[in-house]
């Protein structure tokens, strides 16, 4: 069973910095993606940066310039770094973990229990 925990979401200023933090735990992944996606009250979910094993990232376009995912595959921790903060920043973070188990062969999405960020103007 694969667990995510988040850290960093948080009430900041526009023009801030905030920096969130998620540690997975339990995946055994031969090819695999980390990232974040936001949520906000009546919207889907969307991704805000992703970065996949090899570790190219992808990032929305709201936030290219602005925001940088790092990852560190031997604490299987994924970094994002949020400057310039706006306010349409604001919402849930969802730290994401999906990929291919090494023991079924299958692919597999995971995910954490969410993070407020909220940027006032």
């Amino acid at each position: 069973q694969v667990q995510l925990v988040e850290s960093g979401g948080g009430l900041v200023q526009a023009g801030e910095s905030l920096t969130l933090s998620c540690v997975a735990s339990g995946n055994i992944f031969s090819f695999d993606r980390m990232g974040w996606y936001r949520q906000t009250p009546g919207k889907q979910r969307e991704l805000v940066a992703v970065v996949v094993s090899g570790g190219i990232t992808n990032y929305a376009d709201s936030v290219k310039g602005r925001f940088t995912i790092s990852r560190d595959n031997a604490r299987n921790t994924v970094v994002l770094q949020m400057n310039s903060l706006k306010p349409e920043d604001t919402g849930a973070y969802y730290c994401y973990n999906g990929g291919i188990l090494i023991t079924t062969g299958r692919w597999y999405d995971y995910w954490g229990q969410g993070t407020q960020v909220t940027v006032s103007s």
